[in-house]
């Protein structure tokens, strides 16, 4: 058995270690695991403090309760709680989640809060080698095909937009008139996906991957865990945190790490960029993309 099988199936035992655990806790820690058991798609998203407050114990018991379960720390568990549910939650149950850690009058600080958390998060966790051999493979392929559905769209589209001004080889896989596999029917070795997606995972996000897979091309994710749908299929895994008790998914953190591949890829193609903006700063004057000089046209 590998390892993503092993932590998948650790996730998946969580609350049968819980259930077993149970006769042998104390009554403070019966009182958490009852919660849990009864709760674990709230209880995933709450602070030690915060448990310990809706079930009536201290935060120390809480800590050691994480800590019976065989547990560093509460945040271990909290994660593994975490990566239970988060491909689990229906729209409605994210949406109610929401409301319990979100208010009107606290929605700004909070998003924010949590989008900084992501960011910060993304930054320890990431691989930087394979962030580099991501950029090389871009430069090494024949063609590339970037596919993101659902609300990973507009990340996909994000990206598709800035590497077709930098290279002349991307193509952007989206709902439209053709199916997306007939958008992929002449990929082949040599070639690039990159996949986009964040729980709740697009279906046919992952078919198109392994049908990439399966056409000998390599394969990219941008996605949130190793354990997630677009990983297995992928030769490179880009692990971003997107985790917000939301019914929105938090963008910001994998649209930080596209940036920067965008970037890294345009800083070793300087000199063409230079020349393709001076280009479209021709193109956009002369068929009014932008307004140049609005104050004239407000005096006309």
């Amino acid at each position: 058995m590998d390892y993503f099988q092993e932590k998948l199936e650790a996730n998946q035992d969580l609350m049968r270690i819980i259930q077993l655990k149970f006769p042998r806790l104390s009554k403070g820690q019966k009182l958490i695991a009852e919660y849990i058991l009864k709760n674990y798609d709230k209880a995933a998203f709450m602070t030690a403090a915060k448990l310990g407050v809706s079930v009536g114990v201290s935060e120390s018991t809480v800590v050691r309760f994480a800590n019976e379960l065989g547990f560093s720390g509460y945040p271990k568990l909290q994660k593994e709680l975490q990566e239970l549910i988060k491909n689990k939650l229906t729209t409605v149950q994210r949406l109610e989640l929401t409301n319990d850690y979100i208010s009107e009058e606290n929605a700004l600080k909070g998003v924010l809060k949590a989008d900084i958390e992501n960011i910060r998060a993304t930054l320890e966790k990431i691989n930087h080698k394979t962030f580099e051999e991501v950029v090389q493979s871009i430069f090494d392929a024949k063609r590339i095909y970037i596919i993101g559905l659902r609300s990973s769209t507009a990340l996909a589209e994000f990206l598709g937009f800035y590497l077709n001004i930098i290279l002349d080889n991307v193509n952007i896989v989206a709902y439209g008139i053709s199916d997306i596999f007939e958008q992929m029917i002449n990929i082949k070795e040599g070639d690039l996906v990159i996949g986009i997606g964040f729980p709740r995972y697009a279906a046919k996000t992952i078919d198109a991957l392994s049908f990439a897979q399966s056409r000998n091309a390599k394969v990219v994710a941008i996605t949130d865990s190793l354990l997630s749908p677009l990983a297995t299929q992928a030769d490179y895994s880009l692990i971003v945190q997107s985790n917000m008790a939301s019914f929105v998914d938090s963008l910001v953190a994998p649209l930080s790490v596209i940036n920067a591949l965008i970037i890294a890829v345009g800083m070793r193609e300087k000199e063409t960029i230079a020349n393709t903006f001076n280009n479209l700063e021709s193109i956009w004057k002369e068929y009014n993309v932008y307004s140049y000089n609005r104050g004239n046209v407000l005096d006309e």
